[in-house]
């Protein structure tokens, strides 16, 4: 029997709980984190208590982290935990033991079915005996990402630490002190307005007035509220000025981080700066002040912007915008400034600095990044992978895409690599196509960004993603558990998409089985460039189809060396590079709805390593077994497997051998319908029909229903006996073509 408590009842006396933490200005970054710990952290001091609240709201402010209880006890009632001992039998030590933990004597136990239990009991207690203590434990434990302790006190390493200088506590039961100090700091009903409009004390009757006394004295308390106010005002002053807002949540979330009363205005810059391209306008604005971007009528950048004050100023917000205009003429000067001086320099020339840059100490430089990438994007269009793009200006994108990593204007921003390049790329006369594909070649970065379908852009995006997941996990740096310093899981999505998308052919999920077999001439293209297991840092993609490898040629490599390699580890690599990309794959369609089973019963088919065909007959699998023909062909197909499984059968018969005289008619039925099923789904499989090949098994569903409901498999006689197992083994068969239908649940 296990510890369990008997009573955790309360009394039906209840109030509201208000706890306010104030201090000074708390990251608008940490907030939304603060509230959830705070959230949690008084749940669980509430269910130690043995206490519960109707509802529990969390706010904050740039000054304040407030928790409001609704419908708190106001005491617990008397309850008693019964705890688990020792067997009357067991040695005297663990008797000792159990009393040392309980606190109580032997002659206080309870005896039952020959194991003792301590009944402890505890009286009644008011809910503010037990919310001091807790309130204490929440502020010294909170769990901020970075702390700091301060004055006198600081001196010791015991004192509490807080986010910023923690100065006031409200903790209100009620219209009762809950009585609680920490480090000095003893709680009250008195906290403080507005910084600005409203800096003395206020004193708080209860949760029933916190918010309406805060906010008569210019705090507007819920965060949500400062959200819409400015998410709101933001777009009502841009559309004033003829404009439209460039929307942004995240900066909406900040700027609501950053005020207490906000006050959304609408400000100008120079449109000389216009010039300088707009990401970058964009950029500084949001990071360095905070600011929304506004649009003109035709949707390009205006010279105008969105701040949000923490006042409501006298003479509207003029000086405060006035202000804020300086400061952001100061940030533009010095954007221009890098801007202007990146286009003195072509692209060619700020590439040959990336020999000078490590990409990885076993990997080389990222001008050796650049080289692999550069001859797999371009093999990539030769082969017909990628049609549609010029292969010599692929190479050149290639060859240029990472060239502005040494730009002044990257060194400043880092989110704009690629962008400033195709900025560059298109101002020193690049085509559009190459500029085009510099800018965009990191695409797809996440879960739901823009997805290239430009061809150039896409060799470029799919060589970059496919020689980073190559090259580190020939150095064995794989993701482990959580990790993944290299966001090889992340590539791998990227190039699963770009594969999708564009309805590309590429086969990367073959695994090599054997290690030991000799190397044919079309494996040898598979493992392109594999020397010494990929320590040389002039790596060559595994996965592909490809050429050998130039540095191999130069060396005098030949099938034999390849295949000595091969037997040494490397069929282990591309085992292992393999199942990530096919792991990867299942991770990605179980996000899209598609059912683990039926991927799995796809890939247990073996051989199909061309995504776009995979996902085809997934999809169709999807559709099949959602149909009643489906359900009930794949009961049958589940009943026939699970005979041959106990029957141990795998003996197969020829055609003649299941045909012929004393077939019952439902034996008949089946060979027939089958005859005509089996070359249907086969040429609609090899025509990638996957649709049509579900329908042609749908019609074995009414003949194979019949030949279990009138045949008995397991007839006296051995050679009708063979026949209908062969008959069964051929209907499996038959199914598994399409799909591994053992492997789908249900």
């Amino acid at each position: 029997m296990s510890d369990r408590l008997a009573s955790g009842a309360t009394t039906n006396a209840c109030a509201d709980f208000l706890l306010e933490l104030l201090c000074e200005e708390i990251p608008a970054r940490m907030q939304a984190g603060a509230r959830r710990d705070l959230e949690r952290l008084f749940g669980e001091e509430l269910e130690k208590a043995g206490l519960s609240s109707d509802a529990v709201e969390i706010f904050s402010t740039p000054r304040r982290l407030a928790l409001i209880a609704r419908g708190l006890p106001l005491e617990t009632q008397a309850r008693s935990e019964e705890i688990k001992g020792p067997r009357t039998s067991a040695p005297p030590q663990a008797l000792d033991g159990f009393l040392r933990k309980t606190g109580l004597a032997k002659e206080q136990l309870e005896e039952r079915d020959g194991v003792f239990y301590a009944v402890i009991a505890s009286d009644s207690m008011p809910a503010s005996q037990l919310l001091g203590p807790a309130i204490e434990r929440i502020v010294r434990g909170f769990p901020w990402p970075k702390s700091m302790r301060w004055g006198e006190a600081s001196a010791s390493t015991s004192s509490l630490r807080w986010v910023r200088p923690l100065h006031g506590i409200v903790a209100l039961l009620g219209e009762e002190i809950v009585p609680v100090s920490v480090d000095g700091i003893a709680a009250g009903a008195t906290t403080l307005g507005h910084r600005f409009h409203h800096p003395g004390p206020i004193t708080i009757g209860g949760a029933h007035d916190y918010c309406e006394k805060l906010r008569a004295c210019d705090v507007i308390v819920d965060h949500g509220e400062r959200e819409a106010l400015i998410r709101d005002g933001a777009a009502t002053a841009a559309s004033e000025a003829g404009l439209a807002l460039v929307e942004d949540e995240g900066l909406v979330v900040e700027n609501a981080g950053l005020t207490e009363k906000p006050v959304p205005l609408l400000g100008r810059f120079d449109a000389d700066y216009l010039d300088v391209p707009s990401e970058v306008i964009v950029l500084t604005m949001r990071a360095n002040q905070k600011y929304f971007a506004c649009t003109d009528a035709s949707g390009e950048l205006a010279p105008a912007f969105v701040c949000v004050a923490n006042i409501a100023a006298a003479d509207g917000g003029q000086s405060i915008v006035e202000g804020n205009r300086r400061v952001l003429a100061a940030r533009l000067s010095d954007a221009r400034f890098f801007w202007e001086q990146d286009l003195k320099g072509p692209l060619e020339e700020q590439a040959e600095k990336l020999s000078g840059i490590v990409f990885h100490e076993k990997l080389g430089t990222v001008a050796d990044k650049v080289e692999r990438v550069a001859k797999l994007a371009r093999w990539l269009v030769e082969e017909g992978i990628i049609e549609g793009a010029d292969p010599d200006q692929v190479e050149r994108a290639a060859r240029l895409a990472k060239a502005d990593l040494v730009t002044g204007m990257v060194g400043e921003f880092p989110e704009l690599q690629g962008v400033i390049g195709g900025y560059l790329a298109r101002a020193q006369g690049e085509p559009d196509a190459v500029a085009d594909a510099i800018r965009d070649h990191y695409k797809p970065v996440g879960q739901g960004d823009e997805v290239p379908t430009a061809p150039v852009t896409v060799a470029v995006s799919m060589a970059d993603k496919l020689d980073t997941i190559s090259v580190f996990f020939a150095i064995d740096q794989r993701p482990t558990g959580s990790k993944d310093p290299y966001a090889l899981r992340r590539a791998v999505i990227a190039v699963l998409v770009l594969v999708t998308e564009n309805d590309l052919r590429l086969g990367i999920i073959t695994p090599i089985v054997d290690s030991q077999v000799t190397l044919t001439e079309q494996k040898m293209q598979l493992v392109k460039g594999l020397t010494e297991v990929f320590q040389s840092t002039e790596f060559e993609l595994p996965l592909i189809r490809a050429a050998a490898a130039e540095r191999l040629a130069k060396e005098g490599a030949n099938l034999e060396q390849l295949t000595g390699v091969m037997k040494k580890g490397g069929a282990a690599f591309i085992n292992a590079l393999s199942d990530f990309f096919a792991d990867r794959l299942k991770v990605q369609q179980r996000e899209a709805g598609v059912r683990h089973d039926l991927i799995d019963a796809v890939f247990a088919l073996g051989g199909e390593d061309d995504l776009v065909r995979l996902l085809a007959r997934v999809r169709a699998l999807q559709d099949f077994v959602g149909t009643q023909e489906g359900g009930d062909l794949l009961t049958a197909y589940k009943r026939a497997a699970n005979i041959l499984k106990k029957e141990k059968w795998e003996r197969r018969q020829t055609p003649d051998q299941v045909r012929g005289d004393g077939l019952a008619s439902q034996e008949q039925a089946l060979i027939t319908a089958l005859d005509e099923a089996e070359p249907r789904a086969s040429k609609a499989v090899e025509a990638e029909d996957f649709t049509s090949a579900m329908a042609a098994l749908a019609s074995l569903r009414s003949p194979i229903d019949a030949f279990f409901e009138k045949v008995t498999v397991n007839d006296p006689n051995e050679a009708t006996r063979a026949r209908r197992l062969s008959l069964l083994m051929r209907f499996r068969d038959a199914v598994n073509r399409v799909a591994d239908f053992s492997k789908i649940e249900g």
